[in-house]
């Protein structure tokens, strides 16, 4: 993209109601417009982000077999009614009558929806588990929408959902999910970490919140940082084996994590002094099993292995895609601007052009970009260094590509790393081989 002629509206001052540095930012770098009170639109330096960490949640979802659908937002109250939530579920649900006098609703999440779509395919026990997910939009009237994309009324979210025959079963898809939620939190480039979280009414130990790291978060965090030191995604596990999923998920389980609900005195002063970690966090995500809630309530059933009919046992899984890209500022950023993990960034990477008058610089830039022109954005506006530079910082390009007159007569480009503003000099041809291999 060249910045010239793209779409990127930056502002210098935002509104006085944007109080975190999250909502500040995506207004300042134009990634979102507010259209009414926690509604946004996504421009297109937000909306590259939201395809960014999607393109991951699938490619970690895939590789667990989980299968895609697409929901649609608006929802029948019938189901609702079939399940008892319809009039439980409160004022956060947006109600809607349609011009025939039928009860609709814009979904806050879709446990009905999908347990009706597996009711009408899936009659026998040799069908599980089945395991699907989407990406799609989410609707909660908030009573009071604030801190822009972190608490918003309408979110972009993965949600997924399973079915088993039985609650041993359904540990095992728990223990993939878990697996799958590690590696793409990785992947896209942040620490968070799972914490037991409340089961309600339905007990056990199977339900974990994904909590990113932030002093701005709502939740007070304790953790063991022996935790963070793992690296999941070359963790050997084998997930068609249970025994290998179940020693993982031992594995992962052995160290403190806990939001200042469910802190333990006694088990943290087990954790040695040197590794303990406290700190304030944002809820990014959670898995769920919930059993038989919503197969029994909606009488969903398939037939088992001694023809006796199964109430499949299910659990949630969700992630805020949109609220993580408000969570992922709020955890990295610093005063001149956002700094963007690599996989998730709208451009790895900025050409900022200081001789726009050298046709020597012009050529050396023009090259450079079309390496990548998908992924890198050409800064070729007749600006000044400083307006540049500062427009850099404040979009937190992974990556900055500095071509001015004196370097490019040495056949050489100044390259900076936006997170630690490490700068090398590095010949032109060599640009890619220096970035590939200097990641973090």
């Amino acid at each position: 993209m060249r910045l010239s002629s793209s779409f990127l509206p930056t502002l210098k001052e935002v509104p006085a109601e944007a109080q975190i540095a999250s909502h500040r930012l995506m207004i300042r770098t134009g990634m979102v417009r507010q259209m009414s009170s926690g509604i946004y639109a996504w421009l297109p330096a937000g909306l590259r982000v939201l395809n960014n960490i999607s393109r991951i949640v699938r490619e970690e979802q895939d590789a667990i077999n989980a299968q895609e659908v697409l929901m649609p937002t608006l929802q029948s109250a019938d189901l609702w009614k079939r399940s008892g939530r319809y009039d439980a579920y409160g004022p956060e649900m947006l109600r809607i009558v349609d011009r025939h006098k039928r009860d609709l609703l814009y979904g806050p999440t879709n446990e009905e929806m999908i347990t009706d779509i597996f009711d009408q395919y899936v009659t026998s026990y040799k069908s599980l588990p089945t395991l699907l997910y989407q990406i799609q939009w989410k609707f909660r009237d908030e009573i009071r929408p604030r801190f822009g994309v972190m608490r918003g009324r309408e979110f972009y979210m993965k949600d997924g959902y399973s079915f088993d025959l039985n609650y041993d079963n359904a540990v095992v898809t728990y223990h993939k999910m878990m697996l799958a939620y590690l590696r793409t939190f990785q992947r896209i480039g942040v620490k968070a970490i799972p914490m037991l979280a409340d089961t309600g009414p339905i007990g056990g130990d199977l339900s974990h919140e994904f909590i990113i790291l932030a002093p701005t978060g709502e939740s007070g965090i304790f953790f063991d940082s022996a935790f963070t030191e793992h690296n999941w995604l070359e963790m050997p596990v084998d997930i068609e084996d249970k025994d290998s999923l179940a020693a993982f998920f031992k594995r992962m389980t052995n160290f403190y994590a806990a939001t200042d609900e469910k802190h333990n005195e006694a088990e943290w002063d087990k954790v040695p002094q040197e590794r303990k970690c406290e700190g304030r966090g944002i809820e990014v995500g959670q898995i769920f099993y919930f059993g038989t809630k919503y197969t029994e309530s909606m009488n969903v059933s398939v037939v088992g292995p001694d023809s006796q009919k199964i109430y499949p046992h299910m659990g949630s899984y969700g992630i805020g895609v949109s609220r993580l890209v408000g969570a992922i500022i709020e955890s990295s950023h610093d005063e001149n601007g956002i700094i963007w993990p690599d996989n998730v960034a709208p451009f790895k990477a900025v050409i900022i052009n200081l001789g726009m008058k050298d046709q020597a610089c012009k050529d050396v830039c023009e090259s450079l970009y079309q390496i990548d022109p998908e992924n890198f954005v050409y800064d070729d506006r007749d600006e000044r260094a400083g307006a540049k530079f500062a427009h850099a910082d404040l979009m937190g390009h992974p990556w900055q590509i500095i071509v001015g007159p004196r370097g490019v007569a040495q056949n050489v480009v100044e390259v900076k790393r936006r997170k630690t503003g490490q700068r090398a000099e590095v010949p032109v041809e060599q640009v890619m081989d220096y970035i590939s291999t200097h990641q973090d």
